[in-house]
């Protein structure tokens, strides 16, 4: 009897555990407790601990890694077809109004602007060793955009995919933190407190045109980003066209839950004990602070320099939603700009380069693939 107890113990998950599984499962905890009692990026952080905590489970054949097991195939067919995150991006679509980015256009340099932690750290990166095509995934983090961010990923870096998805959702859910004082250390009172005029009204022409132009010219020049911006693109043309209102609000709702859940769940599985335990991951969660502060930081400074040229009409506290974290950003600018004035309503006009900061990030993904893919 008792050869038959040490036996089914040898079996079980107990006795195989290795003491990195058990720290895999507990950083699992810690994103789960982040997520739940913090609320940071709750929608995505959950599903991304408990899948971290099921593939580090001994025996239960669920790790990406197997032939057999769930996170394999929706690893196969969601993740590397980078179906989940295209569709995702058509979801983000369906829910953004582009029209503060329409009724100021110059604001697109704002979201130019805020790639330059993408740039940063990819020039750190590659210091630090890393090869081109992993330095390249790891700046997209700098870009405050999680699908990207994986889509990138996968194309270029998949050894990499848990620790930058991690890092790429946990600073987007810091930028309330992280953003403030760059903000404040490179502006004056005088500069945050700048009223801006209120935005002209855009025509739903407009709105309806602007999916369909954007795709077009922008596939165009770069047919690496097609997928991306035309998923975007088509979420909105449902949000925008007002005849297909199941349809935006299925992208918008039922089909984004759907696919974050399989999405975030599936970026946990990745993150196995072997692959995750290094001295590269805690370099990547470095190398995204140093991308997202970098950021943050382009587009204010480009925010001064139109303060200036507009003669002090101009806030450049709207440059930090350059980032595409859409639309935390441009309520941080919308907060810091209160706070010097409680008059001030930064917020439609930080959504210019908001929803802009989606766009040049997809653009800036989608050069670096066409360059280093192949």
């Amino acid at each position: 009897m008792a050869d038959i107890i040490v036996q089914l113990a040898k079996q079980s998950g107990f006795y195989l555990i290795t003491w990195k599984e058990i720290i895999m499962i507990c950083i699992g905890l810690l994103l789960i407790y982040l997520a739940i009692y913090k609320q940071s990026e709750p929608l995505l952080l959950l599903p991304i601990g408990f899948g971290c905590i099921l593939t580090n489970l001994p025996l239960s054949g669920l790790m990406s890694s197997h032939p057999v097991g769930l996170f394999y195939f929706l690893y196969k067919y969601g993740v590397s077809t980078e179906i989940f995150p295209l569709l995702i991006f058509m979801g983000v679509g369906a829910m953004t109004d582009f029209g503060p980015l329409i009724a100021n256009p110059w604001t697109i340099l704002l979201g130019a602007a805020a790639q330059f932690g993408v740039f940063l750290a990819l020039i750190v990166s590659l210091l630090l060793g890393f090869s081109l095509k992993q330095s390249a995934s790891i700046a997209i983090i700098g870009g405050a955009d999680g699908p990207t961010s994986i889509y990138t990923a996968v194309k270029l870096a998949p050894q990499l995919l848990g620790a930058i998805a991690v890092a790429a959702y946990t600073y987007m859910s810091l930028v309330p933190i992280i953003q403030p004082p760059i903000m404040k250390w490179v502006t004056t009172k005088k500069e945050r407190s700048v009223v801006m005029e209120q935005l002209r009204p855009v025509s739903k022409l407009e709105k309806i045109l602007f999916p369909i132009v954007v795709t077009i010219i922008i596939s165009l020049l770069f047919p690496a980003v097609a997928p991306l911006i035309g998923m975007l693109m088509l979420g909105n043309l449902f949000r925008e066209s007002g005849v297909v209102e199941r349809l935006a609000h299925t992208a918008a709702n039922e089909l984004i839950n759907i696919t974050t859940i399989l999405l975030a769940t599936t970026v946990g599985g990745t993150m196995r004990a072997e692959s995750f335990l290094t001295l590269q991951t805690l370099e990547i969660i470095g190398l995204g602070i140093i991308a997202f502060g970098g950021s943050t930081l382009g587009g204010v400074l480009l925010g001064k320099l139109y303060y200036y040229l507009s003669g002090g009409k101009i806030n450049p506290l709207i440059g930090s939603a350059g980032v595409s974290a859409v639309p935390m950003a441009a309520r941080v600018s919308q907060k810091v700009g209160q706070e010097e004035n409680p008059g001030n309503f930064l917020l439609m006009h930080a959504m210019g380069p908001n929803v802009a900061g989606v766009i040049g990030t997809a653009v800036v993904a989608g050069i670096m693939i066409s360059m280093l893919a192949h």
